[in-house]
């Protein structure tokens, strides 16, 4: 089942990345409605999250928000064969705009290291290239669960030159050495971290979530700086922003730092919420004696 899976998702890929990039998003946009409509797991866990991130909003306009993420997401899946099929310079040509480059640009020639986190915002595949183009970038990367995807992946990540390595101890060593010599690592900061990678619970807009504890010990080691990074989808094509991290990203006290890493995606989520990949059991991890999320049935 497994392998029907991969040819399946490798031939969806191969066939949106032929698609004018209008088109593409109809398509996306028709899967959001799609999920959103037959109240799927998607739907529930995303409202879900916004009942818990978003209390003040009452429930026409939660679902209202929920919709429209479901659609952004399925606009991100439909995006993913474009991007890693085609050139770079198709991708070149739609980004529209790039804000806060300098931020970038002055880290990098501090020659202290430079950690770009990317929250799963807006469609963070396109930051990953466009990284390319003021220096060589090292990230942590992750095989698919779908193994046949993972030489399309690969292949489309690493074209602009980017060096990927595994989220184990090899990998965080790689990143370290990286940073040691003054260069960059883009890491993605708001997955459920792993039991054998370490995680703290810190607040998440305003509920504890399991929070990575890997920026906070490579900063303990190394004073890199700290970049946040999304692209906006927007007609056309994308605007990527680039913007310092929370100040409290730098404390030596571990609560504050987690807290300040989670402050800082906020930031970048308030922006654009309904591009924020909602669908995702970010609390799926609990404190102890907290009450189990996402009971409901699939």
């Amino acid at each position: 089942m497994t392998t029907i899976k991969g040819v399946l998702a490798k031939f969806l890929l191969w066939l949106t990345a032929l698609l004018p990039l209008a088109v593409n998003r109809a398509l996306g946009s028709l899967l959001g409605r799609v999920n959103y409509r037959l109240n799927t797991q998607m739907r529930k866990v995303t409202e879900e999250n916004l009942r818990l991130c978003f209390p003040d909003l009452d429930d026409s306009a939660r679902r209202e928000l929920a919709c429209r993420s479901l659609i952004e997401t399925g606009k991100t899946l439909t995006e993913a064969g474009a991007i890693w099929h085609r050139r770079y310079d198709w991708l070149q040509r739609r980004v529209l705009s790039v804000t806060g480059a300098r931020f970038l640009r002055d880290a990098i020639a501090l020659q202290r290291g430079v950690i770009v986190l990317v929250p799963h915002l807006g469609n963070w595949e396109v930051v990953g290239l466009h990284l390319s183009e003021y220096t060589a970038v090292t990230s942590l990367y992750q095989p698919p669960k779908l193994p046949l995807l993972e030489a399309v992946i690969r292949r489309g990540r690493q074209q602009c030159g980017a060096t990927l390595v595994p989220t184990n101890r090899s990998g965080v060593s790689a990143v370290l050495k990286v940073l040691r010599r003054g260069g960059v690592t883009a890491i993605l900061p708001d997955q459920v971290p792993d039991r054998s990678s370490g995680g703290e619970f810190a607040e998440f807009f305003g509920v504890p979530a399991l929070t990575m504890t890997l920026v906070n010990n490579l900063l303990g080691r190394i004073g890199c700086r700290v970049l946040m990074a999304y692209a906006k989808r927007v007609p056309g094509g994308f605007d990527i922003v680039f913007q310092p991290a929370h100040e409290d990203i730098y404390s030596s006290d571990d609560c504050i730092a987690l807290t300040g890493l989670n402050r800082s995606v906020e930031q970048c989520v308030r922006e654009i919420p309904s591009q924020y990949q909602w669908e995702y059991k970010r609390f799926k991890k609990r404190p102890p004696n907290e009450p189990r999320l996402y009971r409901f049935k699939n």
